[in-house]
């Protein structure tokens, strides 16, 4: 794990976004379509720590950008070259532009000050989507990636991030995947290649000192 100074250098507010991906309730919601990964990012804690750095990041000033996939009631727009694409067409939950299973699900809040980028197509919360040139207009350095799933679209995050030249870092728990042994095997084996790792109470700790840091200058 990192040291606390590399940490605090990483996670400076005025250059940090926190991006959430795909915490919406038609994926870890109460009716997810995917419900065993719903399950596995409620049991494990995921999703509770997403909104606890979502909390913190809005105490301290560090913008959080929500990823959204979502497909529109025609599908037009949305690929289907690849299986899982084609599967979703057919789950008893879609993920339909302006329904319930695209809102951001509980506990996790949306602050006025945040921003939610929805995507019709692709994998990836960032490839193809506003997220780059948001992130640079906010002057973001270090990209903390949050959220489901460690199977797809949170290495598809890193990796996009770190070859657009970001920082990243990944709170290890507070990302999950199906099954659950695949998560922590995904970190260790490559996400731990690219991008920084850190807990979420790691995190908490170095934004709330950022924070009385703050507060002390004011």
């Amino acid at each position: 794990m990192p040291s606390y100074e590399t940490l605090s250098e990483l996670l400076d507010p005025a250059t940090t976004v926190l991006l959430t991906t795909e915490c919406q309730r038609g994926v870890v919601g109460p009716h997810s379509a995917l419900p065993e990964l719903a399950h596995e990012a409620r049991s494990s804690g995921a999703l509770g720590n997403v909104a606890r750095l979502v909390a913190a990041a809005h105490d301290c000033g560090v913008q959080v950008i929500h990823a959204i996939a979502e497909r529109r009631p025609d599908g037009r727009g949305a690929g289907r070259n690849a299986r899982l694409f084609r599967a979703a067409e057919r789950l008893p939950v879609r993920q339909l532009t302006g329904t319930d299973a695209v809102r951001v699900a509980d506990p996790v809040e949306v602050a006025e000050q945040d921003i939610v980028v929805r995507r019709l197509h692709g994998l990836s919360p960032v490839q193809g989507t506003e997220v780059d040139a948001l992130l640079r207009n906010l002057g973001c350095r270090t990209l903390v990636v949050t959220g489901v799933s460690a199977n797809v679209a949170i290495p598809n995050a890193v990796f996009d991030a770190v070859n657009l030249g970001y920082d990243v870092l990944v709170p290890t728990d507070a990302i999950a995947g199906v099954p659950s042994d695949y998560t922590p095997a995904m970190i260790r084996h490559t996400l731990a290649l690219v991008a920084t790792l850190a807990t979420t109470g790691e995190v908490l700790n170095c934004l709330e000192r950022h924070r009385r840091a703050g507060l002390r200058r004011a």
